[in-house]
C-alpha cells in the first residue's frame, strides 16, 4: 500500500510553519513549534496514533503563543486533508477512551468534510499548567478540525489536573484519528452514500 503523506509549508507575518506527515508511519514526531507544552502534547498525539510528524514553527512568542498555537493546527489539518487524498476506502469513523490518573477523556471522530466541534464540558475548573490553557487547546482543536473538515466530539469524563486531562485528550484524539484513517479492504470507493465527502 503506498503511503498517504504530506508536507507543506505555512507562512504568514507571524508565523513561519513547516510540516510533514506521515499517516501510515511507525509514530515518530519531532516537534519544534517553540511552545514547550504543545510540543510534549502533539509529540504524544503522533505517538499513540502512530504517525510520523515532523513540525518546525517559528513565531511571534515575545507577543504570546495565541498565533503559533493556532497555526500549528491549521496546518495540521491542511496536512491530514493533503495526505488523506480522495479518503477512499477509510473507516471515516473512530474513538478511544484514554485515562491518566484521575482524568478520563473520550474522543469521537467523524472524517465527514463537514467540519463541526463539541467540547464537553465548555469549561472546566482547574489550576491551569504553565502557559498553556484550556482555552489554548479549545482554539488548537477549533483550527484543526475546521482544516481537516471533520468533526470532533471530545468528552472530558474526570478531571481535576489540567496537564491530565489534556494529555488524555491529545492520546485520545491520536487514537481516534488512528482509527478513522484505517484502510478497510473490504471497503470500495467512499465511505459514504452520498457519493461524496
Amino acid at each position: 500500500m503506498k503511503q498517504r503523506k504530506a508536507q507543506l509549508r505555512r507562512k504568514t507575518k507571524e508565523v513561519d510553519v513547516k510540516i510533514k506527515l506521515n499517516i501510515d508511519g511507525e509514530g515518530n514526531p519531532r516537534i519544534k513549534s517553540g511552545i514547550p507544552f504543545l510540543d510534549h502534547m502533539l509529540s504524544l498525539f503522533a505517538k499513540h496514533g502512530v504517525f510520523d510528524l515532523d513540525i518546525t514553527a517559528k513565531g511571534d512568542l515575545e507577543i504570546d503563543i495565541h498565533h503559533t498555537n493556532e497555526d500549528v493546527a491549521i496546518s495540521l489539518g491542511q496536512a491530514f486533508l493533503k495526505a488523506l487524498g480522495k479518503k477512499e476506502k477509510i473507516r471515516r469513523f473512530g474513538w478511544a477512551y484514554v485515562c491518566m490518573d484521575e482524568a478520563l477523556v473520550r474522543c469521537v471522530v467523524d472524517l465527514s468534510g463537514r467540519p463541526f466541534l463539541v467540547v464537553k464540558p465548555a469549561r472546566i475548573k482547574v489550576v491551569e499548567s504553565a502557559e498553556y490553557t484550556y482555552a489554548h487547546f479549545k482554539h488548537f482543536l477549533k483550527a484543526f478540525f475546521d482544516n481537516l473538515k471533520a468533526n470532533i466530539h471530545l468528552d472530558i469524563i474526570a478531571g481535576e489536573d489540567s496537564h491530565h486531562i489534556l494529555e488524555a485528550a491529545f492520546k485520545a484524539l491520536g487514537l481516534a484519528l488512528d482509527s478513522a484513517v484505517i484502510i478497510d479492504k473490504r471497503k470500495k470507493g467512499l465511505p459514504t452514500t452520498k457519493g461524496k465527502i
